[in-house]
């Protein structure tokens, strides 16, 4: 009885030796720390008419060449595209040039594939649509601006950044052949036109 008593003893001591008795003044392990963020963002360049997944025209080949000159210095490291010809396309130029490998993005998720850069840091290139390029630039705390004109604005490059401390900056540039909108024409003026002989 004493034996098993005395074994008892010297089991309990060898347990808790093992257990610290005061608190360790040791900081916790460090996080890896967040990368800065910036994000170039396109609509594909120019589309012929046909299909329901078109090709870019002469225009738009011209505009994917030229969206690499523009970005030939801004060390890109993610190239995103959606899954069509057109935005495909559009990054084949400057994914060659950068040897950067083009990665498929959901536009139907656009707050998963935004929280995703965030996460990721570094430098990106997005191409995407008429409505999901500023819908994407809001995610990501930038200024999305006016609608894109879809039948004819394809210039449009938004740059956001976002700093290690979480500020946000954005900025809006164009490049290649320019947007001009289209004078509205006023109802009244047309109408006096057309009565004019």
């Amino acid at each position: 009885m004493k034996t098993t008593y005395f074994l008892l003893l010297i089991l309990a001591a060898f347990v808790l030796s093992g257990c610290p008795t005061e608190p360790t003044d040791q900081p916790p392990p460090p996080a890896a720390e967040q990368k800065p963020l910036v994000v170039f963002l396109v609509r594909h360049a120019e589309k012929t008419d046909d299909g329901k997944d078109p090709q870019l025209s002469e225009e738009g080949k011209k505009r994917a060449e030229e969206l690499a000159r523009a970005l030939k210095n801004a060390d890109i490291e993610h190239i995103h595209s959606t899954d069509f010809i057109r935005t495909r396309d559009t990054a084949a130029p400057i994914a060659k040039e950068e040897r950067v490998e083009v990665e498929k993005y959901d536009p139907k998720d656009l707050a998963g594939f935004a929280k995703k850069l965030k996460e990721t840091g570094g430098r990106h290139l997005v191409i995407g649509h008429s409505n999901t390029t500023p819908e994407l630039t809001k995610l990501l705390g930038g200024n999305p601006g006016t609608a894109i004109d879809e039948k004819g604005e394809y210039d449009r490059l938004y740059v956001v950044t976002i700093g290690k401390d979480g500020t946000v900056n954005s900025a809006l540039m164009r490049y290649g052949a320019s947007f001009e909108k289209p004078a509205e024409v006023d109802e009244k003026t047309e109408a006096a036109r057309s009565m004019m002989f």
